[in-house]
């Protein structure tokens, strides 16, 4: 297949082009950052890889949770590139959960198929799932509702792993009994993931390509949060 995927959803910038069977990637700050670099690394990779924006089959990004800023770049860059390609006609935009990246860099990486995938949501909060790999199918079954809440809320069951980038901000708060893996939703994730999800009929038009957000309140500081789960915390009076 011929596909770009692309992730700003961290701290870190990851870009992968596919050309029939051969991948070219690209990994650099992210951040503040991605919205002036992401689209100059992409026209440079495509180019390296061979490809016009006339020859892709879709393109494919990570939609969510994450950095809010990240998450409506890459949005809008994948709406305007899928808008543009192919003289106009345009070509289907894939978003894919990059708590499900996550999951699939740990499975790529570290033979991993039982993961509680995690990132870090900042507030002293983390976004996390639980990811399972189907063999069979040769796909994941993920959770339908991702969680948010602080690092200690997170459980995993015996034998499962978490993987993602909350464990060094958190360390001993974040399942302490559990393995852990470092992983990130990379582009080349993202890339192994889209033929089995575009089969699934999970493209979609630009239009009607949006970041997920799990966080209900942007602008909530952490004091305010941190007031909240106390309160939550009070028993009710009998």
């Amino acid at each position: 297949m011929n596909l770009l995927a692309f992730d700003t959803s961290t701290d870190t910038l990851s870009i992968a082009v596919q050309h029939g069977d051969a991948v070219w990637q690209h990994t650099g700050p992210g951040g503040a950052q991605a919205s002036a670099t992401l689209i100059p690394k992409v026209r440079s990779l495509m180019a390296q890889a061979g490809l016009s924006f006339d020859t892709l089959e879709a393109i494919v990004f990570g939609r969510g949770p994450g950095s809010f800023t990240g998450l409506r770049t890459a949005c809008a860059v994948a709406q305007g590139l899928a808008f543009g390609a192919r003289g106009g006609q345009g070509v289907p935009v894939l978003p894919v959960d990059t708590l499900l990246a996550v999951a699939e860099e740990a499975r790529h990486a570290h033979g991993c198929t039982q993961v509680v995938a995690v990132l870090d949501a900042r507030m002293d909060e983390v976004y996390h799932a639980r990811c399972e790999w189907v063999a069979a199918q040769g796909r994941w079954h993920t959770e339908a509702d991702f969680g948010l809440g602080a690092p200690e809320s997170v459980l995993a069951p015996a034998g499962w792993t978490v993987a993602g980038n909350a464990r060094t901000p958190y360390g001993e708060r974040l399942a302490p009994m559990a393995a852990h893996v470092a992983a990130l939703p990379t582009a080349t994730a993202l890339l192994r993931l889209a033929p089995a999800l575009l089969a699934a009929g999970e493209g979609v038009p630009a239009s009607d390509a949006l970041p997920r957000y799990i966080r209900d309140k942007v602008a909530q500081t952490t004091a305010e949060r941190a007031a909240l789960r106390a309160a939550q915390a009070v028993p009710a009076p009998l």
